[in-house]
């Protein structure tokens, strides 16, 4: 079978389908509703205009020689009428863009999970939780921001000067031409407000970046920072970070300011006023325009203005939601994985890498060159090699967290990419070196694999795993016990037994196992080792080594050096080969024999 042996990114790319993709674009699943709210907010603003049209008649009469007290009630309901039409079409507007604000997000959040659910795993491990919950989160409430407040505001900003100006121009031509004068002087102090502005936000958002980062090393190393640092050097950090910032908002600032001033000042009701009064006064004298008219102008006049300045800080809000949009076709482009709808099942356990070449996105070299070798089914495989010589990219290639560029990995004699991951993941599982919990209890993370589970089957599982002892009695809620975010509430060796517990429950005919104990204590390495040989029992089990010792009884160890596969043997075949492997062991014998001797060159130097 032919395959597509792209490989993604390892960092989100952004297709030329990605960048068309607009604003409006993604939030098209609830284009209908938000048009709905932002013409029932046109219409709330036509409202407001006929209020304030209604009360000219009034002051007409009301400086008339004779008052229709009639008249004068009859425009005084129309105006009110008017008012309450305004509010109720404000807040139906709103209420529709919330709720559409609402559905988008669940729309979105549901459909990025999906997409996630479906693309590599290695480029979920490499990307990182952060980048992907600031995009899911933050950048999926962006949009929900953009939706629900700021949509029905600019179908204000763009009805209300249309409407506005229709009527100044019904009401006095001259006057409205006069009033609209204001607009391009003001739209020109607005542009050298908001010039280089995507340039500007930009280089802010990096230094905010860089000071979030500052805070995070800060926090998250706070152990490393109180144990050899006295705060200086991590505080200078943040406040270079912090200084930084500061100045690049001062220099925009400095450059914006003057333009921004001059805008709010000309579009703030009072200019447009004191610009239309003496014009108004000069035509009434002269007989052609009536007072009640040049009340109507100065009333519409600083509507229409008005109208404009919510543009300053709605055009903040479409940045934001325009940059979010970015992130999101970010993601959206990274390529999944190709699954077939009609896998194929192997018949049995073996593994075959087969010329395999892989090459991680975005780095010059490859990874892994022509790997090949054949693991037989319920045989132990050992990866050992120098760091970075490709034994962790080989283990992830089994459960499929890439693809291949070229060559296959098979299970049974099939490719892995002829199965679909349900079938996958039922042939295997991956015991990672760092053991990762969720915020339930101890049953449901050690069911993860197997939610259908019953309850005997987990105690079986945990038992095998030695976690059951210290589950029953050291837990409080004992298999009820929620073990909190990442599992913090245990040790590490407590986390690992309920992992390793988890795999033994899924009883997958292949474990690939990520050295287990690389930082395990004496007492929970011996327990862990336990429960390995209950995992293992009649699998194919391939192990990245990092202790050389846990290995020499392995059927086959495979020697990877810079992504090619030197050596391959027995522990005693290798070490008699005088090679590579040979070389490793050694100095994990002196490594391993290495200890500390109060030596008197160490006295020396101690009492230095």
């Amino acid at each position: 079978m032919e395959h597509d042996d792209a490989v993604p990114e390892a960092a989100p790319s952004v297709t030329e389908e990605t960048e068309e993709l607009g604003l409006w674009q993604v939030i098209a699943p609830v284009n209908g509703q938000v048009r709905t709210a932002m013409a029932i907010s046109a219409v709330g603003t036509l409202a407001w205009f006929v209020s304030l049209l209604a009360l000219l008649p009034v002051a007409t009469e009301l400086v008339s020689p004779e008052i229709d007290a009639t008249r004068v009630w009859q425009f005084l309901a129309l105006s009110g009428a008017g008012v309450v039409a305004a509010f109720v079409a404000r807040v139906l507007a709103f209420r529709l863009a919330h709720l559409a604000a609402y559905r988008l997000e669940e729309i979105l959040r549901t459909e990025m999970a999906d997409h996630l659910a479906r693309v590599p795993l290695g480029y979920v491990v490499t990307t990182g939780s952060g980048a992907l919950k600031k995009v899911l989160m933050d950048d999926v409430r962006a949009l929900h921001a953009f939706v629900a407040d700021s949509t029905p505001l600019f179908a204000k900003t763009i009805s209300a000067p249309v409407i506005g100006v229709v009527v100044l121009f019904l009401l006095d031509w001259r006057l409205a031409l006069i009033g609209l004068a204001i607009i391009p002087i003001g739209a020109i102090a607005m542009f050298f407000a908001f010039r280089d502005y995507e340039e500007a936000r930009r280089s802010v958002d990096e230094a905010n970046e860089r000071i979030n980062s500052v805070i995070n090393e800060y926090i998250q190393g706070m152990q490393v920072v109180r144990t050899f640092d006295d705060g200086t050097g991590s505080f200078r950090r943040y406040r270079t970070a912090l200084h930084d910032s500061t100045e690049m908002l001062r220099e925009w600032t400095a450059r914006t300011q003057t333009g921004a001033y001059v805008a709010k000042t000309l579009f703030a009701a009072l200019p447009s006023v004191l610009v239309l009064l003496p014009f108004g006064v000069v035509f009434v004298n002269a007989g052609t325009l009536d007072v009640s008219t040049l009340l109507g102008v100065l009333i519409i006049a600083p509507v229409i203005t008005d109208a404009v300045v919510p543009i300053i800080w709605l055009q903040q809000h479409l940045n934001e939601a325009s940059a979010a949009v970015k992130r999101l076709g970010q993601l959206r482009a990274v390529e999944p994985l190709v699954e077939t709808l009609d896998g194929q099942t192997p018949a049995e356990s073996s593994i075959e890498f087969r010329n395999v070449t892989f090459r991680y996105g975005g780095r010059d070299n490859d990874a892994l060159r022509d790997v090949s070798f054949v693991m037989p089914a319920g045989t132990v495989t050992a990866l050992v090699g120098s760091s970075g010589a490709g034994k962790s990219t080989v283990a992830q290639l089994v459960p499929r967290f890439w693809d291949v560029d070229t060559g296959a990995v098979l299970i049974g004699g099939v490719d892995v990419r002829d199965m679909t991951a349900d079938t996958l993941m039922e042939h295997v599982s991956f015991v990672f070196q760092a053991p990762f919990l969720l915020h339930d209890t101890v049953a449901a993370n050690i069911r993860l694999g197997r939610p259908e589970a019953s309850e005997a089957e987990v105690v079986a599982a945990a038992t095998a795993a030695q976690a059951h002892e210290f589950i029953t009695h050291e837990l409080p809620d004992g298999y009820d016990t929620v073990v909190g975010e990442r599992g913090t509430s245990l040790s590490g060796g407590q986390r690992q037994r309920i992992t390793i517990a988890r795999a033994i429950l899924q009883d997958t005919p292949i474990v690939v196992l990520d050295e287990a104990t690389a930082f395990a204590d004496p007492d929970n390495e011996v327990r862990i080792h336990e429960a390995l040989v209950q995992l293992i029992a009649g699998k194919t089990l391939l192990i990245v080594a990092h202790r050389l010792s846990t290995i020499v009884d392995a059927d086959q160890v495979v020697v990877l050096d810079k992504g090619e596969v030197v050596e391959s043997g027995t522990h005693d075949e290798l070490v008699a080969a005088s090679g590579r492997y040979a070389a490793l062991w050694d100095h994990y014998q002196k490594g391993h024999g290495w200890e500390l001797r109060k030596t008197e060159s160490f006295e020396e130097v101690r009492n230095a």
